[in-house]
């Protein structure tokens, strides 16, 4: 009878144990069993983006007919260089019919058709307006242009930082998707401890109460991954479904020195540029007021010319009488606005004061361009160590909950441990997803503000990365 009741219980750690090992080793296929990819998904590769969001974001178009409007606006400032034709034509034709009557003299008659063409040349040959009218109309068209790089970029920018998050979601749905199973794994291992006496019914309670907020977890982490997902396909602006790749890796390295990413950024921002350009037109708007004081010169010619057929003022009409002239006047003109109450002086004054706000506007830009790189580079730095020390805390969790697991089969500790050792390890793979994400969101952020490139090999110069298997560079 005391071998009867000694076997069963010798064998079941060793049963809990297989069990355990089998749970864990199908934690890595679980995730690919849950969400599967139908055949006819569009399937977007990270390096794509740049080139589906050009091609297919609607509001990037917008911007580009507006660019394409400044264009035509700077044509039109800059064709005022050339001289201009009008043709006017008075009657096209004219028909004067009448009769005049006089008791002194006889009574005329008038019948004639008749069409009176003049063509007009003219030629500015001063105009104090034109030259700063043409650098505001060009300086425009190089804000508009400027404006859809920054729309652009940060359109890029957000659609990688939605492309990450949706890899994340999907890490966080696996990460979940293993402690349900090890959660499932913990009940079995409660309920069967329990259904053989030496259990209790409060650790299959709290197996089952942490089973359920696994599950709570996971369904959580799903809705967020379809959110995700809804949010990538409309900034792509893709119809029907589309997969991505699920696996979560660094997307570069960042070998670029703090000062070279302060420099480079002030360099090349185009918010600064547009700035300078704002600054500028406000300068050529008060130039333009004092120009009207200026005298305008021009030279032009006018051509005139009438021709008719019937008769005019005459005591019997000859329906067969026709007649044509012309003349031809070539003239220097000059206009010159006095003075018009100091209405022009004052609107000098007022776009010159916001010519010089710009000057802090500049300045202000400036210092935010500085912390914001600052911020995005020291970020980017500690979240490499969070990869670093989220990796080893994954690590040291796992054995963690492997031993407690054997202690708890062994009975020598309880299902609670078991448990935190659980939630411990879910939140060490949560530290490290997240880190990663927020790791490639700086990589994004330093990109956009520097313009300087992401490199795909790690900096080799540094001799401690090379010497340190614990490196960004070994991930």
């Amino acid at each position: 009878m005391l071998r009867k009741f000694i076997n069963p219980i010798l064998v079941f750690p060793l049963c809990l144990y297989i069990n355990n090992q089998k749970a864990l080793l199908s934690e890595a296929n679980n995730f690919e069993k849950i969400i599967q990819e139908n055949e006819n998904q569009i399937y977007i590769n990270y390096a794509e983006i740049d080139n589906i969001t050009l091609k297919n974001n609607q509001e990037l178009k917008a911007l580009e007919n507006l660019v394409n409007s400044t264009t035509f606006t700077l044509s039109s400032k800059i064709a005022k260089r050339y001289p201009s034709l009008d043709l006017n034509v008075s009657g096209f034709p004219k028909y004067v019919s009448g009769k005049n009557y006089s008791s002194s003299s006889s009574t005329t008659k008038t019948s004639q058709f008749s069409v009176n063409p003049s063509l007009n040349i003219k030629l500015d040959l001063i105009d104090p307006l034109r030259g700063s009218e043409i650098k505001i109309a060009r300086n425009n068209y190089a804000i508009a242009k400027n404006n859809y790089e920054i729309k652009k970029k940060d359109l890029i920018k957000e659609a990688k930082s939605r492309y990450h998050k949706l890899q994340k979601s999907y890490q966080d749905i696996k990460n979940k998707q293993s402690s349900l199973n090890l959660s499932i794994t913990s009940l079995k291992d409660a309920q069967a401890k329990f259904d053989t006496g030496i259990g209790t019914k409060f650790e299959v309670l709290e197996a089952d109460a942490q089973l359920s907020r696994d599950r709570q977890s996971l369904n959580e982490k799903k809705i967020q991954n379809q959110i995700n997902k809804i949010a990538l396909k409309e900034i792509l602006n893709i119809n029907g479904d589309f997969a991505i790749n699920k696996k979560q890796k660094l997307m570069g390295f960042w070998n670029h020195k703090l000062n070279k990413n302060i420099t480079e950024g002030l360099i090349n921002s185009l918010s600064l540029k547009n700035i300078n350009l704002k600054k500028s037109i406000k300068e050529n708007q008060a130039e333009n007021y004092l120009n009207t004081y200026k005298p305008n010169v021009y030279i032009s010619n006018i051509f005139s010319s009438s021709f008719s057929k019937g008769d005019s003022l005459s005591v019997e009409i000859d329906p067969e009488k026709s007649g044509s002239s012309y003349t031809n006047t070539v003239s220097l003109n000059f206009g010159w606005n006095i003075f018009d109450g100091g209405k022009n002086k004052n609107s000098y004054k007022s776009s010159k004061a916001d010519s010089e706000s710009e000057f802090y506007m500049y300045k202000n830009l400036e210092n935010v361009l500085k912390t914001n790189i600052n911020q995005a580079y020291l970020n980017l730095k500690l979240n490499e160590e969070k990869i670093l020390s989220s990796l080893k805390e994954i690590s040291s969790t796992k054995e963690s909950l492997r031993l407690a697991r054997l202690r708890y089969d062994v009975g020598i500790s309880t299902l609670k441990d078991v448990l935190i050792r659980q939630k411990d390890l879910s939140n060490a793979k949560s530290k490290n997803i997240d880190a990663i994400y927020n790791y490639n969101l700086n990589l994004d952020e330093l990109e956009r503000l520097t313009f300087l490139e992401i490199s795909n090999i790690c900096n080799e110069n540094d001799s401690s990365i090379k010497k340190d298997f614990q490196s960004i560079c070994n991930i």
